[in-house]
């Protein structure tokens, strides 16, 4: 990707003492120096100094125009598919294609034209460039095309490359004010003029007045010895580095931050940092200047004081941007060859920004206001590191040896002493705090130093696997006491995965990624046992995720341990297992084993510590190939979850807002618990899909879950995914599998019985359905206990019902016999929850029970008993009107009437849904005869005070004669009832009354919208008034005495005139 290296000069031509010397004079000395060092510099060696000094590797011109090295990178970030239009790219396009023209070299400037061709939006554009450089790097730039951008333009890099790729081409002249140096007077005189009348409108005024002051004896002028030369070359005093646009790249990381994350502004920054990463790469100075811009400009985000102040947290993705703005500093203090002041220089920025009290905290978290915690909690923002790094020096003898030398080993050594400096083969050591001692490894790797980088990283990781050795060891010895003890502390605080420093991380590329880069096999030499760097760097993965370290505080601390371990896991699972590697993963997994306190695997286990369960899915599905009892071993022992584990009664725990509450008070919480819990249910599904048709290990692994997995939630997709595998289509059911899916499934039913769930419902017919897959043994058996499995309702709408219908029937293949047997289980079943819960369940249990008369019967018993008391009128309503359709219309009417004694119709509620009820109990009592319907009168007399209501049931019962429907054999009169005798006169009555505490009613509030609707309403009175003997002189006594009472409404009177007179 990177552009191909100058061509080497002419076949086996040596090049001339002078190039040479010109050449390294170019590269190192400013060109004033040179100046001052002869008096006078012959012109043919001032030629080859000027040809020399422009830089001779596009790769850097490749760095300033292209986001990535190469430029290949931003088109996959998703601004721009179109990689021709990036700059680097463009230019050598333009090049290629013959657009650059008149190209110059006068001293330290380079200057030409760029053609760009026209397309069909756009016409020609003829730029006009120029370059200036010192010492191999471009100083300044200027183009006519005025480019607003933090990298140069294409016709910059066009130019650029002209003069690397064709030097030979490019017409070189001395600086300007040694060709002046050559002319005599009049030539002087003549050149002058000559520039000026070219450029007359452009120049004259400059050069009246620079005129003017050279005539004025004590003009400033006149008080400097020489004249500027801008082809000349740098002073003594110039700084040597590549041009870089400050305004730009303040202007640009200002705008990405105000776009807040929207537009891929994240993705941008993140660039921005690799370009920082790609310029320390290069040794570049620029790269501490690009990352002191694009910190003060991160630094002044007004969104920090918002946050701050409302309390807020920044989002995820912002927060890791100064994450790695704190790395960078971390990379940038930690270079081996800095000078003393650059870093005196640093640490002073570094302090001022730490300083500020918006400055984000290490941990992302200023906790709440009034919290204990955050007042004894050090302030660490994201600096703090940078800023003790400050102290840290590469002096020591014994790191400088192990940095420098492949070969620097000692085997005449006893490693007996903690402080070892070399291990029992004779390999050196760094005794360092890891996360520091890693730092200093991506220092070397960013500061282009692979082959140290590597050298210090194996010396860290054989001090790491010496250290799990001694820790094993200690362990061993001490193992009783430990256990019986009990665990008190845990032995690692600060734990390497989700270290702000990312040391395992750090280890495992440089191992990886710098390790296949260097071919010779130098390092090779330390590892005299031919272990691979790709072995090296999986060991030291599987050290650092097994480590046994503590849950950090805050949301973002722990989002962190979560991100960084699948992090690496995903990196490990890139690598293709081999007999050596498996080797390697049977070791550290039997150390994880054993390790005590030290593993997060061992067997004492600190309460808070991060859970093992994501790590011990990936070893468990690597080794089960090779070594399934290991396998096994660590996927058993890494289901534990002790921060859940508690004297709460275990119903609590299946809540999961009840989980801070196991551990009143307690600081931190775990805010990524759920993960961790989905993490815990991941693993365990995992062995039971491995250990299909294994009953033993099966039954291991239903022991684990029971006793580890506190959520019900977790444990019914547990049990889902038994089934789903148990089940599979091409095969017949695994019987063991059936069975701890049932088994789950009904812990599920325990645990979510008297806890609200919103999927208590799909959980009940999903374990039906698996009950039914095992067999009428399972589903009997949850009959025979449903009441510590099931509510009543449950029991019956959907167990009994879904036992007894014929799907189920036809999907267990059963004869008479079990069909019977089963059906009597399920009608006890109904009996048995009619009896606790009548009012919800006494229908279904007579829907049930219709086939056998005695169970029948018994169900309903319990509906007369519970009628009293225990049941509602629309529930009575529902079971008479169920009773009518099975052929019961006594039964139906017992129970219609028992419904009427509970209701109570008020003369507004017209709309009432039990209406339809009330009608229909008086139709069926109507049709049963007479003595019925005069049983059912008074009752309906004393709920129903609504006139409505009461005259459509009047109306209807004077329509046919009683009993002409009936379905029994009692003969009737088949005369109309009379409406001047009992039982209707007592019905007319009512309505007659009811009208008129209606009307009254409707009176007192009523506004004249409503008038016409009212007048509608005596209409109807009056007709039910005239079914009386005497109606027609009581309906006018009663509109007189309205006219008389409510006169006050004259407007509603006259109404009221109009119509009734």
């Amino acid at each position: 990707s990177l552009p191909p290296p100058p061509k080497p000069r002419g076949s086996g031509n040596p090049e001339s003492l002078l190039d040479i010397a010109a050449r390294k004079v170019a590269e190192k000395w400013p060109f004033q120096r040179v100046e001052e060092r002869f008096e006078r510099i012959p012109e043919p060696v001032q030629r080859r100094i000027v040809y020399w000094s422009f830089p001779r590797s596009e790769r850097e011109i490749c760095m300033y125009s292209s986001f990535n090295t190469g430029g290949e990178e931003i088109g996959s970030s998703g601004e721009s598919s179109d990689e021709t239009r990036l700059p680097f790219r463009w230019g050598i396009a333009l090049l290629e294609s013959g657009c650059v023209d008149n190209v110059l070299q006068v001293g330290f400037h380079l200057s030409g034209t760029v053609r760009e061709p026209a397309t069909a939006s756009e016409p020609e554009l003829v730029c006009n460039v120029s370059v200036s450089f010192d010492r191999c790097k471009i100083t300044a730039v200027t183009c006519s095309c005025g480019n607003k951008d933090i990298f140069y333009c294409a016709h910059v890099v066009a130019l650029s490359l002209y003069r690397v790729r064709k030097p030979e081409q490019v017409k070189l002249r001395l600086p300007i004010s040694e060709t002046l140096f050559q002319m005599n007077r009049d030539q002087l005189q003549k050149f002058v003029q000559y520039l000026i009348t070219v450029h007359h409108t452009e120049v004259l005024p400059t050069a009246q007045k620079l005129a003017d002051e050279i005539l004025s004896q004590n003009s400033e002028i006149n008080q400097v010895h020489g004249a500027p030369d801008p082809t000349a070359g740098a002073s003594v005093d110039d700084e040597n580095c590549w041009h870089l646009d400050e305004e730009q790249v303040q202007e640009q990381v200002k705008l990405f931050l105000s776009q807040g994350g929207y537009h891929g502004s994240g993705k941008q920054l993140n660039l921005l940092f690799s370009k920082v990463r790609e310029m320390l790469k290069m040794r570049d100075s620029n790269g501490a200047r690009m990352l002191t811009l694009i910190t003060e400009q991160f630094m002044g985000d007004p969104r920090l004081a918002l946050w701050r102040q409302q309390g807020t947290t920044m989002t995820d993705k912002y927060r890791q941007l100064w994450d790695e703005l704190g790395a960078l500093w971390m990379c940038i203090v930690l270079n081996p060859h800095y000078k003393p002041e650059q870093k005196g220089f640093w640490l002073r920025q570094l302090r001022r920004w730490n300083g500020v009290d918006v400055c984000p905290l290490e941990d992302g978290n200023h906790g709440p206001p009034g919290n204990p915690d955050s007042l004894t909690r050090p302030h660490r923002t994201v600096f703090t590191r940078a800023i003790e790094a400050c102290d840290l020096h590469w002096q020591d003898p014994h790191l400088q040896h192990i940095i420098t030398e492949d070969h620097y080993t000692n085997y005449c050594y006893h490693d007996n002493l903690n402080s070892s400096l070399f291990d029992a083969r004779g390999w050196p050591l760094w005794h360092e705090h890891v996360p520091t001692a890693c730092a200093r490894v991506d220092a070397l790797r960013s500061h282009g130093y692979p082959k140290e980088a590597l050298r210090l990283a194996i010396a860290i990781v054989n001090t790491l696997r010496r250290q799990q050795q001694k820790q094993l060891e200690f362990f061993r010895t001490h193992k009783k006491e430990l256990l019986f003890k009990g665990v008190t502390s845990i032995t690692a605080l600060e734990g390497w995965v989700g270290h702000p420093l990312d040391p395992i991380g750090t280890l495992f590329n440089t191992l990886m990624e710098t390790g296949r880069g260097i071919e010779d096999g130098a390092a090779y030499q330390n590892n005299a046992e031919g272990e691979s760097f790709v072995s090296l760097a999986v060991e030291t993965a599987l050290i650092g995720l097994g480590q046994q370290r503590m849950m950090p505080d805050g949301l973002y601390a722990q989002e962190k341990v979560c991100r960084n371990e699948e992090q690496l896991l995903a990196r490990l699972q890139e690598v293709d297992l081999d007999d050596t590697l498996v080797k390697i993963f049977r070791k550290q997994g039997a150390f994880l084993l054993d390790g005590g306190p030290y593993s997060g695997l061992g067997e004492v286990l600190y309460r808070e510590s991060v859970p093992m369960h994501t790590f011990a899915k990936y070893l468990f599905t690597s080794l089960l190939p090779h070594d399934a009892e290991l396998a096994y071993k660590i996927a058993l022992r890494a289901m534990r979850l002790p921060v859940l584990e508690s004297t709460a009664p275990s119903g609590d725990l299946s809540r999961p807002h009840h989980i801070v509450s196991v551990v009143p008070n307690r600081l931190p919480r775990w805010f990524t618990l759920s993960h961790i819990e989905t993490q815990q249910c991941e693993l365990a599904s995992t062995m039971l899909t491995a250990a299909k048709g294994d009953a033993r290990k099966l039954e291991t692994v239903l022991e684990s879950i029971q006793k580890n997995i506190h959520s019900a939630s977790h444990i019914f997709k547990l049990a889902q995914d038994a089934f789903k595998i148990a089940t599979l289509m091409d095969s017949l059911p695994d019987i063991t599998l059936l069975k701890v899916s049932l088994e789950l499934g009904l812990q599920v039913m325990r645990m979510t019985l008297s806890t609200l769930n919103w999927r208590r419902r799909e959980m009940v017919r999903w374990l039906v359905t698996c009950a039914t897959e095992a067999g009428v043994f399972a589903l009997d058996s949850i009959m025979q206990s449903w009441f510590t499995l099931f509510t009543p309702t449950e029991a019956t709408s959907v167990v009994a019902s879904t036992v007894m219908s014929n799907s189920t029937i036809v999907r267990l293949h059963l004869d008479c016999h079990q069909q019977e047997n089963l059906a009597n289980s399920a009608r006890t079943l109904a009996l048995q929850c009619a009896m606790k819960d009548p009012q919800n369940c006494a229908l279904s249990a007579l829907t049930l029970c219709e086939k056998d008369h005695i169970a029948f019967e018994t169900a309903y018993q319990i509906v007369l008993d519970a009628a009293a008391t225990g049941m509602n009128y629309t529930q009575l309503f529902t079971i008479a009107r169920y009773m009518e359709h099975r052929g019961y219309p006594m039964r139906a009417y017992k129970l219609a009437t028992l419904a009427m004694t509970h209701l109570n119709l008020s003369y507004n509620q017209d709309t009432h849904p039990a209406i339809n009820d009330v009608l229909w109990a008086c139709a069926l009592s109507h049709s049963l005869g007479k003595n019925e319907l005069a049983s059912v009168i008074p009752l309906v007399v004393k709920s129903v005070k609504c006139a409505t209501v009461l005259s459509d049931i009047l109306r209807r019962c004077t329509l046919t004669t009683p009993g002409m429907v009936a379905l029994h054999s009692r003969r009737n009169s088949g005369k109309l009832m009379p409406l001047d005798k009992a039982p209707l006169r007592q019905l007319l009555d009512a309505t007659i009354g009811a009208y008129i505490n209606t009307t009254h009613s409707r009176l007192t509030h009523i506004s004249p919208r409503h008038y016409s609707e009212f007048i509608e309403f005596l209409s109807k009175a009056r007709e039910t008034f005239l079914m009386a003997a005497d109606g027609h002189i009581q309906f006018t006594q009663f509109i007189d005495n309205l006219k008389q009472i409510y006169k006050g409404k004259k407007k509603l009177m006259m109404l009221v005139r109009e119509r009734f007179g």
